[in-house]
C-alpha cells in the first residue's frame, strides 16, 4: 500500500517537469513576432537559434538515454530541469541574439532529459495496469504546458518587458527543480512483473541498439512530429494566406488544437490501458485525422465549423500519444527504458528540424494549401508506418517466442 500511494506523488512530479519543458519549447516561438526589433535580427536568424536548439536536442538524446540507465533517472532530470531554466535566466539578464544562441544550445540540450528520464521513471515507478492512464497525465501535461505559452509569454512581454517573459520560463523551471530536489522518489519496480511481458534484458543486449523496431518507432516520432509540427507551427500562415481565414479565426483555430490535443491525451490513456492493440488505436486515429486535414485543403468551411474541425484533429492526434509511448514501451529490453526513449524520441528533433524548413519553402512559394496538404501525407505515412511495426512486431514474436 505504500508503494501504491506513492505513485501519485511520483506522476505529478514528473508531469510538472513535462509542462515545464513544453513551456521551454514554446517559449522562443510564442515570442517571434517580438524579437526581430528588439534584438535586432531577422526571422531567419530565429530560424537559426530555433535550428540550434532541434539539432542539439537531436545529437544528445540518445546520449542521455544511456545516462539515464547508468546514473539514474532523477540525477539526469535534476540536471537538465536546472540547465534549461538557467539558460532562460542567462536571456533575461543578457537579451541579446549571441547569448539567445547559447541559451538555445543550452536549452536543447536540456530538453534531450526530459523523454528518456521522465518516462524510464515511469516506466519502472508505476504499476502495468495504469501505465497508459499515467502516460497520458504525463503527456497532458507537456501539451498543457505548450498551449499556455504563447498567451503567458506574449502578455507577460507586452505587459513589461520582454526580459520578463523569458524570466518567467526561468522561474517556472526552477521553481519544478526545487519541487523534485526536495523529495525523493524512486522507481517503484526494479523487477519485471508477471504481467510485465516486455523482453528482459539479457537476452538481447547484444544486439537491442539495432533492432528494427527501435528504427521503426524512430522514424514514427519523426513522422508524428511531421504530422503535428506542421499544423502547430504552421497551419495560421497556411490558412490566412492560402485560404483567406481571418487571423484571429486561424489563431483560435490552432489554439482549440493544441487543448484538444491536450484533452484528447487523456482519452488516449483511457484506451491504452484497455486494450493491447495500440497500434490500431494510433492508425485509426491517424487515418481519420488525415480525412478531416483534407477536408480543410479542399472545402472552404464557414469559420465555426472550422475551429471545430481543428479540435477534432488535435483531439484525434492527442489521442495517440499513449499508444505511442505505450509501443514504445513495449519494446524496450527491461532495465533499458531510457535509452530506449532516448533513441526513438530523436525522431521528435529530426521532424523539427525538416518541417520547418520544408513548410517555409512551400509558404515562400505561395503554396499554402500545400502544408496542410504535406500534413494529411505525413499523418498517411505514420499509419502506414505503424501498420508495419505491428506487422514486424507479431513476426518477431512468432519467429522467437519468449518463455519465463
Amino acid at each position: 500500500m505504500t508503494e501504491m500511494r506513492s505513485q501519485p506523488g511520483l506522476l505529478g512530479q514528473i508531469s510538472a517537469a513535462h509542462l515545464v519543458s513544453h513551456l521551454h519549447i514554446m517559449t522562443v516561438p510564442a515570442l517571434l513576432p517580438l524579437l526581430p526589433d528588439i534584438l535586432n535580427v531577422n526571422f531567419i536568424d530565429l530560424g537559426i537559434a530555433l535550428g540550434v536548439f532541434n539539432i542539439i536536442s537531436a545529437l544528445c538524446q540518445a546520449p542521455l538515454g544511456y545516462a539515464v540507465d547508468r546514473y539514474g533517472a532523477r540525477c539526469v532530470l535534476i540536471a537538465g530541469l536546472a540547465l534549461g531554466s538557467a539558460s532562460f535566466a542567462l536571456v533575461a539578464a543578457i537579451p541579446s541574439f549571441t547569448v539567445l544562441l547559447v541559451a538555445m544550445a543550452m536549452a536543447g540540450l536540456a530538453n534531450g532529459v526530459y523523454h528518456p528520464a521522465n518516462y524510464a521513471l515511469l516506466s519502472q515507478g508505476m504499476a502495468p495496469n495504469r501505465m497508459g492512464r499515467a502516460f497520458s497525465i504525463h503527456t497532458f501535461a507537456g501539451f498543457f504546458g505548450g498551449a499556455i505559452a504563447p498567451p503567458i509569454m506574449v502578455s507577460t512581454a507586452l505587459a513589461s518587458d520582454i526580459r520578463w517573459a523569458f524570466a518567467v520560463a526561468a522561474v517556472s523551471g526552477f521553481l519544478v527543480l526545487a519541487a523534485i530536489v526536495s523529495r525523493s522518489f524512486a522507481p517503484l519496480a526494479s523487477l519485471p512483473e508477471p504481467s510485465d511481458s516486455r523482453i528482459d534484458v539479457k537476452h538481447v543486449r547484444s544486439t537491442y541498439a539495432a533492432t528494427s523496431a527501435i528504427i521503426m518507432l524512430t522514424v514514427l516520432f519523426m513522422m508524428l512530429s511531421l504530422s503535428t509540427g506542421t499544423i502547430e507551427r504552421f497551419s495560421v500562415a497556411a490558412l490566412v494566406e492560402g485560404f483567406g481565414v481571418p487571423l484571429s479565426t486561424a489563431n483560435m483555430a490552432l489554439t482549440t488544437f493544441l487543448f484538444a490535443s491536450a484533452f484528447g491525451v487523456l482519452t488516449g490513456g483511457i484506451l491504452a490501458d484497455r486494450t493491447k492493440r495500440h497500434g490500431s488505436v494510433a492508425v485509426a486515429a491517424f487515418a481519420l485525422a488525415a480525412v478531416l486535414v483534407a477536408t480543410i485543403a479542399l472545402v472552404k468551411l464557414p469559420d465555426t465549423l472550422l475551429v471545430l474541425t481543428m479540435g477534432g484533429i488535435g483531439f484525434l492526434t492527442g489521442i495517440v500519444a499513449p499508444s505511442r509511448d505505450m509501443l514504445v514501451r513495449a519494446i524496450s529490453p527491461i532495465g533499458q527504458e531510457g535509452r530506449t526513449f532516448g533513441i526513438v524520441s530523436t525522431g521528435f528533433n529530426i521532424g523539427g528540424v525538416i518541417g520547418p524548413i520544408l513548410c517555409g519553402a512551400l509558404l515562400d512559394r505561395g503554396l499554402a494549401s500545400a502544408v496542410l496538404w504535406a500534413s494529411a501525407g505525413f499523418m498517411i505515412i505514420t499509419a502506414s508506418v505503424v501498420t508495419l511495426q505491428e506487422y514486424l512486431a507479431k513476426a518477431r514474436k512468432d519467429a522467437h517466442p519468449i518463455t519465463r
